[in-house]
């Protein structure tokens, strides 16, 4: 298969419209590499830069070791999986599969032999001579992928191939996307604007904003170890809860002072915390890293009014209110609470997270800076 990079790629439209901004990125031969982040952040635009179908306005884009910058998308040895399926609705399912093949010239027993064995591993066996409005929805991605997978591409590429699924049927696509790459370990760059598809599909994830890379790294390590503001609240479900605290220092502690409480940051924590004693920061902390506490705790304690619950089975998210904001603690589903009613939460400060307030950077964690491609 083959190795992506992007040296500083940059796209800027007619008007001076600037749409990607000098994105630096690896995609390692079998990498699966997801694309995430808001609607209008670059990651589609990115994407169809290394597909050909948008010209790069600067920068450079390799794949394995060859620039591409020029080279037509017909000669990059790429497949693209669209959001739209794009498949010809009068042709059957092996022709959609086959008309690439076929337009190579390729010969008829191998495209045959081609179409047969991506039918049988995406289970279309039944659906080959079938025209796509006769299919599902998931019938049809599964004929784009297969037309995908007969070209033997170096590289698959997918713009929001499941946006246009219901659901359900979201989950069992991811599930067998996932289990394709690791039959084919191919080259996987797929973008989305869902960091659930992004968290549970990626070997690798760039997160995108305001038409820059943001923060490179595992699922996991995003999720523990997130560069700034955006990437704590962007990735993780439901979202990371955000309020102000001021920093101070009380009994040759540094502290975190809300007004109605008090939280204790770690030891490493206090010793990054110290420049900010005066001044006001940015608080993160997970929904599963608020503690229900029948009592109140000594330590990082918090008693807030719940203004709302959602029993979700084998948990429950209760709403409570600080100030004029409302964050969610996510907690065992056998813990009874009342609207209105005032309960003990515990924050886990091993877990949480402190932002500049003004740029947002995790304060407490500087060694992440160097994930980080294109700092503002």
């Amino acid at each position: 298969m083959a190795k992506v990079e992007l040296k500083g790629i940059t796209k800027i439209y007619d008007g001076n419209v600037l749409a990607v901004e000098k994105s630096n990125v690896t995609i390692e031969d079998k990498e699966f590499c997801v694309f995430v982040g808001p609607s209008g952040c670059g990651k589609s635009t990115t994407l169809r830069m290394v597909a050909g179908l948008e010209d790069i306005t600067a920068g450079e884009l390799l794949i394995d070791g060859e620039l591409m910058n020029d080279v037509p998308p017909k000669d990059r040895n790429i497949a693209m999986v669209f959001q739209n399926y794009a498949l010809y609705p009068h042709m059957t399912v092996f022709d959609n599969m086959a008309f690439g093949l076929k337009l190579r010239k390729v010969d008829k027993a191998e495209i045959d032999r081609k179409v047969k064995e991506a039918s049988r591993m995406l289970d279309l066996d039944n659906y080959l001579y079938r025209k796509p409005k006769a299919l599902s929805g998931g019938q049809r991605q599964r004929v784009a992928v297969g037309r995908a997978i007969v070209r033997s591409p170096k590289v698959f590429l997918f713009d929001e191939p499941l946006s246009n699924l219901d659901a359900k049927l979201r989950v069992t696509m991811r599930s067998e996307i996932s289990n394709l790459h690791h039959r084919l370990q191919a080259t996987m760059i797929y973008v989305t604007h869902d960091q659930i598809e992004a968290m549970t599909m990626g070997t690798k994830i760039v997160v995108m904003s305001e038409k820059r890379i943001q923060q490179i790294g595992a699922p996991l390590y995003l999720y523990n170890h997130p560069i700034n503001k955006f990437v704590a609240g962007f990735i993780g479900t439901p979202p990371m809860n955000f309020f102000t605290l001021k920093i101070a220092e009380k009994g040759g502690q540094v502290v975190a002072d809300e007004g109605s409480f008090v939280l204790i940051p770690t030891a490493d924590q206090q010793k990054h915390l110290k420049a900010y004693v005066g001044k006001e920061v940015w608080f993160g902390i997970r929904p599963e890293d608020l503690h229900y506490q029948n009592k109140p705790s000594t330590e990082n304690n918090m008693q807030l009014k719940v203004t709302n619950k959602e029993p979700l089975g084998a948990d429950t998210h209760v709403f409570v209110q600080i100030k004029d904001k409302s964050i969610v603690a996510r907690v065992a589903p056998h813990i009874e609470v009342q609207l209105g009613e005032s309960i003990n939460l515990t924050c886990d400060m091993e877990k949480a997270k402190f932002f500049d307030l003004k740029t947002e950077i995790n304060i407490c964690e500087p060694e992440i800076k160097n994930t980080w491609s294109s700092p503002k």
